[in-house]
């Protein structure tokens, strides 16, 4: 998007707080959506070592929709069922979003600009690129306690971990499986972070732009909501291949050899394709977009008002 000329530079920590606040404020709003689409994402593999099955030890081939996979967390595990791994989320997003949305503006301000003082489309994803790995990197401890939290009610009772809270399960994990653990499933974390981002930010900053100049309109909320419509849309279609493999290698276990059932991101993803159809890499897509287009309104738009807020602060 192109920056006016006489607009102030924004501060990185600017960015960082005012996407941390954006984030979990759409974190918030979108959980209950986030975990239906992983435990779509995870239905049909081989979890935790052990195959989370019906009573005729097979699972079906396709698994429930959106709105069934939902019920079935309320109607087994209550209402607030919808909301395990909360803590977490608010963990992952402020962590993981408020990095990437301040390394965002820090990449930008250091990209050389274009002749018209703004930045072209290529530029602005790979900041988005870049962005996204090291908010990454940053929040995969987080990200990878939300993921076992949400995952953890499809599991029998024997094989849950049953954390009680965001902090709890970072210590376990360093506890039990070493510090190193934390950075279970990074690979897919980043890879797909560095799809979101740039499909996030780099569409939201274009579309923006071109709204405004095609509309002739004023920045604002009706701008601002269309933009974030379009960046969710495509952040989905990019992102849910690399999600379905962060999910599973997040939540997986060493079976009773002390095999992982897959040994990275690829080898996840050909896994699923071979053993369930190349369908099965879009599990859990509607919710995946049906999250990803309210968090993005949500998110882009409270960054905006944070950012004004922000803007005469030193």
């Amino acid at each position: 998007m192109s920056a006016p000329p006489a607009s102030k530079k924004q501060a990185p920590w600017k960015g960082f707080l005012s996407g941390s606040l954006g984030a979990m404020a759409s974190g918030a709003v979108t959980h209950p959506i986030d975990l239906v689409k992983v435990r779509m994402q995870l239905y049909g593999s081989t979890l935790d070592g052990a195959q989370h099955a019906g009573s005729a030890g097979v699972a079906p081939k396709a698994p429930p929709g959106m709105m069934r996979t939902g019920y079935l967390v309320v109607k087994h595990e209550g209402a607030f069922g919808l909301y395990k791994g909360l803590s977490a989320s608010l963990m992952r997003q402020a962590s993981f979003i408020g990095t990437k949305f301040g390394a965002y503006d820090l990449l930008k301000s250091a990209v050389p600009k274009d002749a018209d003082g703004g930045l072209s489309f290529w530029k602005m994803t790979l900041c988005g690129l870049g962005a996204g790995a090291i908010g990454a990197a940053v929040g995969n401890p987080a990200d990878l306690a939300m993921v076992r939290m949400q995952a953890d009610g499809r599991l029998p009772k024997e094989l849950r971990r049953n954390y009680r809270h965001g902090g709890e399960a970072l210590a376990r994990v360093v506890r039990e499986e070493g510090v190193l653990a934390l950075w279970r499933g990074c690979a897919p974390t980043v890879n797909r972070a560095m799809i979101v981002t740039a499909s996030q930010m780099a569409v939201y900053d274009k579309s923006k732009a071109v709204i405004l100049k095609e509309s002739g309109a004023k920045d604002g909320l009706a701008v601002q909501t269309g933009a974030s419509f379009i960046a969710g849309v495509v952040a989905a279609l990019t992102s849910n291949p690399i999600d379905l493999a962060k999910s599973r290698l997040m939540t997986m276990k060493p079976d009773a050899e002390g095999r992982m059932p897959y040994s990275g991101t690829m080898d996840c993803i050909v896994k699923t394709a071979r053993s369930e159809g190349v369908g099965a890499l879009y599990k859990g897509l509607v919710p995946t977009a049906a999250r990803q287009v309210p968090l993005n309104m949500v998110r882009f738009i409270s960054m905006e008002f944070m950012k004004k807020l922000l803007a005469n602060v030193d």
